[in-house]
């Protein structure tokens, strides 16, 4: 009931926003606008399977990678399952009053059960987190370098979500190379190694994440666009 009185209650205020707006803009735009206050710009999830789940997250790197970029798996699976937590809701006015549906096991648990047990399916991990699906991340490669002065991130994965129970692949992706900054290439005097990593980290946790949650159409501009500082 409580969640009917407050989506109601964003219905009734629409008619206000087209009223105030509709005299300076016109009927198209103003309907326009008001659907973006209501709705916001997002795009829906691609997999939406994990409302109301709870879902694992792991990472899992090509062998030379464990050693070149050390800690960058464990890095990456943690920022995603911060996102999924985060973000399993719209960016619009109705969106926000829903409350996140994807319950995200731990990092620590996953990590720890992982470090001490043999492993080969996803599914194992699952059923012994008591998670009901896993998002197996493989990290086939990354890289922060574009030559010895230069930085500009690039990775390759693979995302699936697997079902612990019956061990079923509800969804697979290979991503599109993912290259940051997409446009320009970084002077190491400009950054500290581990920050330009974090930085990397955290767009490319956000190129898996949104696979599985609403997001803004034009995130993506809005980076390519905006200096870097």
């Amino acid at each position: 009931m409580a969640r009917f009185r407050s989506q109601y209650g964003y219905l009734l205020v629409l008619p206000v926003l087209l009223l105030v707006i509709v005299p300076s803009g016109g009927c198209t735009s103003a309907l326009a606008t008001a659907m973006y206050v209501i709705k916001g710009t997002d795009i829906p999830a691609e997999f939406d399977g994990m409302r109301d789940k709870r879902v694992a997250v792991v990472c899992r790197p090509m062998v030379e990678l464990q050693y070149r970029n050390a800690g960058v798996a464990s890095d990456l699976s943690r920022k995603i399952g911060v996102l999924l937590q985060q973000k399993g809701r719209g960016t619009g006015l109705l969106s926000q009053q829903r409350d996140p549906r994807i319950d995200v096991v731990g990092h620590q648990e996953v990590a720890e059960w992982v470090d001490e047990n043999s492993w080969e399916e996803y599914a194992e991990i699952g059923k012994a987190v008591d998670a009901d699906l896993v998002l197996g991340v493989e990290l086939e490669r990354f890289s922060i370098y574009e030559g010895q002065t230069l930085y500009q991130g690039r990775a390759n994965v693979t995302i699936q979500v697997c079902d612990s129970k019956t061990g079923d692949v509800l969804f697979e992706k290979s991503l599109p190379e993912v290259v940051y900054p997409p446009n320009r290439a970084i002077p190491t005097s400009e950054r500290q190694e581990p920050q330009f990593r974090r930085e990397f980290v955290q767009v490319l946790a956000d190129q898996i994440g949104r696979h599985f949650y609403p997001h803004d159409a034009y995130a993506d501009f809005a980076r390519d666009t905006s200096p870097l500082e």
